[in-house]
């Protein structure tokens, strides 16, 4: 397949990437990674820029797979991870300009969204967490759609509902926020169960069900939920089977005084006006291209002694005393996936232990429950990965 027939799919390379990447040798690298044929994903990507949609035009069956990706060469790969790594840090560069701190949230954002996966933060409101999902968005050229979490929303308001066009004769879906590429679900907790679990399938599956008629979402699509941990009051705690599909989950807490003082120096000097900030912000990527650096981090490589590692750490959270339940398959695989991805921005096209044990906590501490006799004794999630960690070592 031609780079021109890849190019003419939208898989064009974005002329705001300011030089840090080749133009021709990325359009060749695509075409080689696309060897069979590839749909018009215009023609199967939901129409977001429209609330309406034909009826007839939303697939009764979930969208097919990619095409697999050629295997790269060594040399090529350390390519590819040297443009996503330096792409990384024009993103956290232009983030600086206007969002301080929130250091951690920012690289699992965009970990997570190099996986397609989900991340949960949880911390007091007023820290930005909006913001930064918001400012990746426009950064990564992807659609962003919000939803706020109220007692009394239904699954119809965050995924659509079909009704009666008079003018057309003909039932339409009015297609809701979650046809987006990253949707922030605010104050997630605060959704009934009824409507929680209209994420699940999203969020496993990337796809929704409507009145027995399957719609893919677009891709990549990744869910930002936060939820405030200190307030309880008309709150509805996140089943497990729903907290396990977030790929990581993380805390967000009050900046350091030194970081405190500089948002107040920047609101005084006047630079902290989101206007002006997203004005100025030129998307470095689209979704095409973020698509395919999605198929060059499943290709990092993991050692063998990794994979041992992995699967150790997550062996020893379920026959871990202190704890009831401990991490799951998900958990193996989001430490996979995870790694390689914290690899690829670290500028490294293999994974390192360290890697490994830096994401331990963010995927490992949501996924666990304590024992009734940990938690009466005051044992903490923490404490117990801490132990863990230090007990399993590399082979």
């Amino acid at each position: 397949m031609s780079a021109d027939a890849v190019c003419s799919m939208g898989m064009e390379r974005e002329d705001d990437l300011g030089g840090m990447m080749d133009h021709n040798n990325l359009e060749k690298k695509i075409a080689d990674m696309s060897r069979r044929p590839v749909r018009d994903t215009k023609k199967e990507s939901p129409d977001i820029s429209s609330g309406f949609a034909p009826a007839a035009e939303s697939p009764a069956v979930p969208k097919k797979e990619s095409p697999e990706p050629a295997k790269l060469s060594p040399a090529d790969l350390k390519k590819e991870v040297s443009e996503i790594s330096k792409l990384s840090a024009a993103i956290n560069e232009k983030l600086n300009e206007f969002v301080v701190g929130n250091h951690e949230i920012i690289d699992l954002i965009k970990i997570a969204l190099l996986n397609e996966g989900h991340i949960l933060v949880e911390g007091v409101p007023g820290t930005a967490k909006t913001t930064i999902a918001k400012a990746i968005a426009m950064l990564t050229g992807c659609t962003f759609n919000r939803i706020q979490g109220v007692i009394d929303i239904q699954p119809a308001d965050m995924l659509g509902v079909r009704i009666y066009d008079q003018y057309k004769k003909e039932f339409v879906l009015r297609k809701g926020p979650i046809f987006t590429n990253i949707l922030l679900a605010d104050e997630i907790n605060r959704i009934n169960p009824k409507s929680q679990s209209a994420f699940i399938e999203a969020m496993s599956e990337s796809q929704v069900t409507l009145d027995g008629i399957t719609m893919p979402l677009l891709s990549p699509f990744c869910v930002i939920a936060t939820q405030n941990p200190h307030e309880f009051e008309g709150t509805f705690p996140l089943i497990e089977v729903q907290r396990d599909r977030f790929m990581f989950s993380v805390r967000s807490d009050y900046l350091s005084a030194d970081e405190e003082f500089s948002i107040i120096k920047r609101a005084n000097s006047g630079e902290l006006d989101w206007d002006s900030y997203s004005r100025s912000i030129t998307p470095i990527l689209t979704p095409h291209i973020l698509k395919h650096y999605i198929q060059v981090i499943g290709q990092v490589v993991i050692q063998e002694p990794v994979l041992q590692y992995i699967r150790d750490l997550v062996i020893a959270t379920r026959t871990h005393p202190d704890i009831e339940l401990g991490g799951s398959s998900r958990a193996s695989l989001a430490l996979v996936n995870g790694g390689k991805a914290l690899a690829a921005l670290n500028n490294r096209a293999y994974v390192l232990p360290d890697d490994i044990k830096q994401l331990s906590r963010p995927t490992l501490s949501h996924r666990l429950i304590l024992s009734r006799d940990a938690e009466v004794e005051g044992i903490t999630r923490s404490q117990v990965l801490d132990e863990i960690l230090a007990k399993v070592e590399v082979l």
